[in-house]
């Protein structure tokens, strides 16, 4: 927890950031009503994380978790290993249980409508952690980034990468055409839609003048899909573009990656054809997302190219503090009140700011701020 760990957070202290309106997700006789004249220790917060197969999700469950304990309650934290039935039943337990706050960050936005029902009738509000829930007038609150930003951020350390833009957003030196091919995230998870959307939107003037050109001709989310985030399956799908769009001796210049898991993958395929080792050497440009710790040692080592970097302790400590408005009777303060449409409802949220992280930043942006260690750096693994 040295890393994730929150600074424990009074009441008085989180109650101070929340709006002071409303009266919480319900009126009936459920526990998000009864929570406001309980003391924390009686409290039981549940907080349902989709995997523990990427270190980002096992640090937010924790993260999560240290930051509720430490303000008192009783936290029953459950990873899911994405499977969509045994969230389900995490969740159904929960409520069984007595939870009196659901945290849930979800495998697929769309599959939890009957957990969401029995909360809802058991007054117990919930909380969407980072993946929206979708389809359902169940859903109290969002915490999550700009996740359209985290596309546009995505989009643009792939053109400063190829020299078509600057560090500064400038303009780059370099002219094209290049060849680049695209990856997308899990299309059951709503952000998946948001990086894509900011990232396309982002590097759309370049396609339509041929700056940029994608050989394989896959420019749409349905063809880019990556289900669940497997990194096995994106680094596949890499070696069935080279085969079928590059074995002519075509070359590739860029890749667009939303998540270092997947990147890894990609960087994988491409140095079993013979490309790279290093970009230094021939390697193509590779985004990502989360700044795992293992991408940002290859970004140090100038394999994969950036990487952006939502810092999840704020996340979790945002999670914790509108969870305390809630338990209190009150509403969270929301930044946003417009953007997230879940299918059925505009759900009020809290978004977070991302950074992109190049090799010439990893000491201000992560080592700094304490998320990783220069040994970690060097070394690749989380001590």
């Amino acid at each position: 927890m040295r890393k994730y760990g929150l600074v424990a957070l009074g009441t008085a202290g989180l109650l101070a950031l929340s709006a002071c309106a409303g009266e919480g997700a319900g009126s009936g006789d459920g526990g998000g009503d009864d929570a406001g004249s309980q003391a924390p220790e009686d409290i039981l917060v549940g907080v349902s994380m989709p995997t523990q197969t990427s270190e980002r999700w096992i640090a937010d469950g924790e993260a999560v978790e240290s930051g509720l304990t430490d303000a008192g309650y009783e936290v029953d934290l459950q990873f899911a290993n994405d499977d969509i039935p045994t969230q389900s039943q995490q969740i159904d337990q929960m409520i069984t249980t007595g939870a009196d706050l659901l945290i849930i960050g979800a495998i697929d936005g769309t599959a939890l409508s009957s957990q969401l029902e029995a909360a809802a009738a058991a007054n117990i509000p919930v909380i969407s952690y980072d993946r929206l829930i979708r389809d359902s007038e169940h859903v109290d609150f969002y915490v999550t980034f700009d996740n359209y930003q985290v596309g546009v951020q995505q989009a643009t350390s792939l053109l400063v990468g190829l020299g078509l833009l600057n560090e500064d957003g400038s303009e780059g030196d370099a002219e094209g055409p290049f060849n680049i091919e695209l990856f997308a995230g899990s299309l059951d998870d709503n952000n998946a839609h948001f990086f894509w959307d900011g990232a396309i939107e982002t590097l759309q003037p370049y396609l339509d003048d041929g700056t940029l050109t994608v050989p394989s001709g896959q420019t749409d989310i349905e063809q880019a899909a990556t289900l669940r985030w497997q990194q096995e399956t994106a680094q596949k799908r890499m070696e069935d573009l080279l085969t079928a769009a590059y074995s002519d001796g075509t070359e590739l210049h860029g890749v667009l990656s939303p998540y270092d898991g997947l990147s890894r993958g990609i960087i994988t395929a491409l140095q079993g054809v013979g490309m790279g080792p290093s970009i230094d050497e021939g390697l193509p440009i590779v985004t990502g997302q989360d700044a795992e710790i293992a991408s940002v040692a290859l970004i140090d080592q100038g394999v994969q190219f950036a990487t952006i970097f939502k810092d999840t302790r704020k996340l979790a400590e945002q999670a914790v503090v509108s969870g305390e408005a809630f338990l209190a009777g009150e509403e969270p303060e929301a930044n946003d009140t417009e953007t997230y449409d879940n299918g059925v409802q505009i759900v009020p949220s809290y978004l977070l700011d991302s950074d992109i992280v190049y090799a010439d930043n990893i000491e201000s942006l992560l080592i700094d701020s304490g998320y990783w260690t220069a040994d970690e750096v060097a070394s690749g693994v989380a001590e």
